[in-house]
């Protein structure tokens, strides 16, 4: 696994900046149709499956072959595909790279509206899993034995893609997070890595004495993917969905806590007004201006491609926390999906387990900047011992994986998070730009969320 240390390709942080700009024109053609599937003895009810295949059935129909398509946006898709094809010589994949998340929900809903061309196998973002699986759009594939994956896979992870009552993929990848720092602005202004959040403030504002042209983080918390992962490691549990009933509750303690700590970037202009995923940022990163993030552990790959001229400056260590214990979140990641819809099931839940449970192709999406969700891989040796050169020489990995350890469960994402997405610049944004009350955007956050999710058909507390 020395090609770890390889650079990202540049189409990873084009997805990456591409998949954080969700569209809700997406969100509101998912919606349109999501309550009508959730009665009883749709997917989604916990009842047991139509179709059902053991492990012997689904090998034996890869062996005698056919052909699947598969919609992605991973960098890795191709390389995936010939190990799959040379362990089954009679199995064709035709793959349809979708560019990002954002082109890809609109692509797989405009497909599963029109009620053809849908993929066999589609990614999704754990966030969206809820937005397709709802509406009865996805296959339950308990009845494939997909159960029987569980332990291969961090419980974080395996809750996102087994929930309402059914299995609807199979983790991809992970995103635990972790604070990234230049390692060079730290030594030149004698700045210790914190381990807690006030820790971490205490530093921005050294930081900022010491020269006003630097910044610990960015302005934008990394946008609504960011801030939700910053309330989650806070203990927070904003979005609780139980059916058709859904509470926002975006004042719970936990979302009160990051919003408190993190206003003090905001009153002290502690932080840099630099958007986050533009060029200017990858060059405030590569250059020092900006002198940390706190992201997730897909972001080795994304520095070594968009702030290359950072090499050798960067370092990792895990999330400060509130009150020093280890605790964390996760930032992004997917799994793949069976739509309802396909025309080959069991050759899709077949190419979908060898995907993402099969050792050789965990091994190529590793081998090129894939972060696994497979705690096999995170605990070998080989993996754990891979030492950075953009990093220093740092066993980054040591690091990312302790974070996997420590991630909250609970967390549960919105029905229409693409939506809340696509209205947190409007919302919460506005705390950034005009300097005034996160828990004031958070309120204006929520009661637009309530708003909408009651338009969609749905029982909204909030």
């Amino acid at each position: 696994m020395n090609d770890l240390k390889e650079e990202a390709p540049m189409s990873i942080k084009r997805n990456l900046t591409r998949s954080r700009r969700v569209a809700a024109a997406a969100a509101v053609t998912v919606l349109a149709t999501t309550l009508a599937a959730c009665g009883g003895g749709e997917p989604g009810s916990g009842e047991e499956p139509a179709e059902a295949a053991s492990a012997e059935e689904i090998e034996a129909a890869l062996e005698e072959g056919g052909t699947i398509d598969f919609w992605t946006w991973t960098p890795q898709a191709q390389k995936q595909i010939d190990a799959f094809e040379k362990a089954y010589p009679n199995m064709t994949v035709n793959l349809t790279d979708t560019q990002g998340a954002e082109d890809h929900n609109t692509a797989l809903q405009n497909a599963i509206s029109a009620g053809s061309g849908i993929p066999d196998v589609a990614q999704l973002e754990y966030q969206s899993v809820p937005q397709f699986q709802l509406p009865g759009q996805l296959t339950d594939l308990t009845a494939y034995g997909f159960g029987d994956h569980e332990a291969l896979y961090t419980p974080s992870t395996w809750g996102a893609v087994s929930q309402n009552g059914g299995i609807w993929g199979l983790p991809q990848d992970s995103g635990p997070m972790a604070l990234f720092y230049n390692a060079d602005v730290f030594e030149e202004h004698d700045l210790v890595v914190p381990e807690t959040w006030d820790e971490y403030v205490e530093q921005a504002r050294k930081l900022k004495e010491a020269d006003p042209d630097k910044a610990m983080i960015n302005d934008d918390g990394n946008g609504a993917g960011g801030v939700t992962s910053m309330i989650w490691q806070a203990g927070g549990k904003p979005f609780q969905v139980d059916g058709d009933t859904v509470t926002v509750d975006l004042a719970d303690e936990g979302t009160q806590k990051w919003a408190e700590m993190y206003q003090q970037f905001i009153d002290e202009e502690l932080a840099s007004d630099i958007p986050g995923w533009t060029d200017e940022w990858y060059q405030a990163l590569a250059d020092g201006t900006i002198a940390s993030i706190v992201v997730g552990a897909w972001m080795p790959g994304v520095l070594e491609s968009g702030a290359p001229d950072g090499s050798g400056k960067w370092r990792v260590a895990p999330m400060p926390t509130y009150d020093g214990t280890p605790v964390n979140a996760e930032n992004g990641g997917s799994t793949e999906v069976v739509p309802e819809g396909s025309d080959d099931k069991l050759l899709a839940a077949g190419f979908l387990q060898w995907l993402n449970a099969d050792p050789e192709s965990i091994k190529v999406f590793m081998e090129t900047g894939g972060f696994p969700a497979t705690v096999a891989e995170l605990e070998s040796e080989e993996f754990l011992g891979f030492e950075s050169e953009y990093f220093g020489g740092q066993k980054i990995n040591e690091v990312l994986a302790g974070g996997a350890e420590n991630v909250v469960e609970g967390w549960q994402y919105l029905p229409w998070q693409s939506y809340a997405n696509s209205i947190f610049s409007d919302t919460v944004g506005q705390a950034y730009l005009d300097k005034t009350s996160l828990l004031d955007g958070l309120a204006a956050w929520q009661e637009e969320n309530v708003r909408y999710g009651t338009e969609q058909g749905f029982t909204v507390n909030g």
